[in-house]
């Protein structure tokens, strides 16, 4: 029985001695009283004086909270620590081999004896460490709210199908850039919630739609992948097509699909899209490059006014950088005084062919650009509000405007015009300090608020409470609101009523065909008809002939503007114009 027992005990020490982890009986002050091979192994480098007396004074440099806490652990026995990490990398250069890392369990046995078990933990937290960078990398190229790729996971997917070899014939790859036209409108009206539950039912029409145009089996490999790159925009990358020409075909899918109605709640949302295209060709090696081109392309697509699919011509590069300059030299153009005002006199109406020159003017802004000459509105407003000088370019021209209306009042007299007619844009009137603005303009000048009209279009006007609240705001200063470009919005003749204007200025589309078309005619009658019985006046704009003028008297609108009396004229030429006209 003995020699059992001995057999048995030699067998216990050859494990403990053969252990490959680290095994160490120890006192509760920390005093090591037996320890293996492998725990010398593991420690030696660590002692500061090469000793291995105490375990605690051992481990003192790299985990000094060890000794609190097993001389904190009230239990008679149990157990204190389990994979306690303890970072060693760095404390002994001089053993290179030696790990970074140790794993410690610590166990407590009676009130006067603890065991302690260490592992080399360097390969599992590198481990950890890869796998950890691995998820990090995957998570950084991941939308978090639609799952899809983000612009950085695209920008990788597309740069290995830009850079892969390509076979000698049909192996295209292309890449449409998808834009809502509107989606700043469903935030504003319906709030960021729900706007956020479009654009995942977007991103699941995307990935089902761009699945269900993949090629069946037995075709070259291909991939078609949907991403979200922006806010409300997305990128479908298409390789290993075929065919060119299947690029449209998916593209006007998209298109029907996107376009189909969205049911959020009780509400169903019609939502129109701009889609630009980009097919790869040797020029380019760059995925940034191809991205920007489609980009380039939905940016036109959504100028030609939107829910509609534009392909990539480099002439679009061209216009585009023309644009990048246009935008850095406006920045300077104020300040240079480069910018100024020409007005378009607006008159009343009356019999014979007649008409009262000084009804009122409309103020346009002009651009006299150092290299371009004279630039209209029309190519620098809509970059003005891209860039978010807008602002202070309508400010601006209020200012000019309202001291030219005063000077005219004051040298002309009764002849001068009665009302000073200006445009505000979308993102003007987005402005809190808007109507804090208008008033110190006003009262800088000396301009009656009654004399200033500020003019909103009718698409405008028609959007939110915010925009209503607005000119709300802006009537209680005491100016006048006209509703511009009448006919060509969302808003109707059975919701006039609803906006607070003053004026309704029926767009020159209407005008221009009301001496033909009797069906125009009707529809100017029926705006007066509507106006007039809502207290307000009337505009008919771009008259050109003597019978468009005859045909808008007839029908019963208050004031004309248009070439038929004058082109957009400078101050000074105001001057002389109504004085040509009233005999002065």
């Amino acid at each position: 029985m003995s020699g059992e027992n001995d057999n048995a005990y030699e067998a216990l020490i050859q494990f403990l001695y053969r252990a490959p982890v680290a095994l160490i009986q120890l006192q509760k002050d920390g005093g090591i009283e037996m320890l293996n091979p492998m725990a010398s192994q593991l420690l030696m480098p660590l002692s500061q004086d090469g000793d291995l007396l105490n375990f605690f004074e051992v481990l003192q440099p790299y985990a000094p909270e060890l000794r609190p806490l097993c001389h904190n652990f009230d239990p008679e026995q149990g157990l204190i620590c389990e994979g306690m990490r303890i970072a060693v990398h760095g404390h002994q250069p001089q053993h290179t081999d030696s790990p970074a890392v140790l794993s410690l369990g610590l166990l407590k046995v009676d009130g006067n004896r603890l065991m302690a078990v260490l592992l080399d933990a360097t390969h599992e937290v590198e481990r950890e460490q890869r796998i950890l960078a691995s998820r990090l990398a995957s998570a950084a190229r991941l939308d978090a709210l639609t799952q899809l790729p983000n612009r950085a996971g695209a920008l990788d997917l597309l740069q290995k199908m830009v850079r892969r070899t390509r076979a000698a014939s049909g192996d295209h790859c292309a890449v449409l850039f998808v834009n809502f036209d509107r989606f700043k409108q469903i935030n504003d009206t319906l709030g960021n919630e729900v706007g956020d539950q479009v654009i995942v039912l977007v991103a699941e029409r995307l990935r089902t739609t761009v699945r269900a145009n993949s090629r069946p089996p037995g075709k070259r490999t291909s991939a078609e992948v949907a991403a979200r790159v922006g806010g409300d925009e997305f990128a479908v990358l298409l390789d290993g097509l075929d065919d060119q020409r299947v690029v449209a075909r998916i593209a006007t899918r998209l298109l029907e699909r996107l376009s189909e109605p969205y049911r959020i709640g009780n509400h169903e949302l019609t939502c129109t899209f701009s889609l630009g295209v980009v097919v790869l060709d040797e020029d380019v090696r760059d995925a940034d490059d191809l991205l920007r081109d489609a980009a380039i392309a939905m940016a036109v697509a959504k100028a030609e006014g939107g829910d509609r699919i534009e392909l990539f011509r480099r002439q679009m590069r061209d216009d585009a950088l023309l644009r990048g300059g246009l935008e850095s030299d406006l920045r300077h153009a104020i300040e240079r005084g480069e910018l100024y005002t020409v007005y378009q006199p607006v008159v009343g109406l009356l019999a014979g062919g007649k008409f009262a020159p000084a009804a009122g003017v409309e103020a346009l802004i002009r651009w006299r650009h150092p290299v371009r000459g004279v630039v209209g509105p029309v190519e620098f407003i809509g970059i003005a509000e891209d860039c978010g000088l807008i602002g202070a370019i309508g400010e601006y021209v209020l200012d000019m405007a309202c001291r030219d209306f005063v000077r005219w009042r004051q040298h002309l007299g009764a002849r001068a015009p009665q009302l000073l007619a200006v445009n505000l844009s979308r993102a003007q009137l987005s402005q809190e300090g808007l109507c804090h603005k208008v008033s110190a303009i006003l009262a800088a000048s000396g301009m009656a608020p009654e004399q200033l009209q500020l003019e909103i279009t009718e698409s405008l006007a028609a959007q939110g409470k915010d925009i209503q609240q607005q000119l709300l705001r802006l009537k209680a200063l005491g100016v006048k609101l006209a509703l511009d470009d009448f006919g060509t919005g969302y808003s109707s003749l059975s919701s006039l009523h609803l906006l607070p204007v003053d004026t309704v200025k029926i767009d020159r589309s209407f005008v221009t065909l009301a001496g033909t078309s009797r069906h125009h005619e009707v529809l100017i009658e029926a705006t007066v008809k509507v106006a007039r019985s809502l207290g307000m006046n009337t505009v008919a704009e771009g008259i050109e002939t003597a019978e468009q003028a005859a045909v808008v008297y007839a029908q019963g609108c208050d004031k004309g503007q248009g070439y038929l009396y004058s082109r957009p004229i400078s101050a000074a030429a105001i001057e002389e114009w109504l004085s040509e006209r009233t005999g002065g």
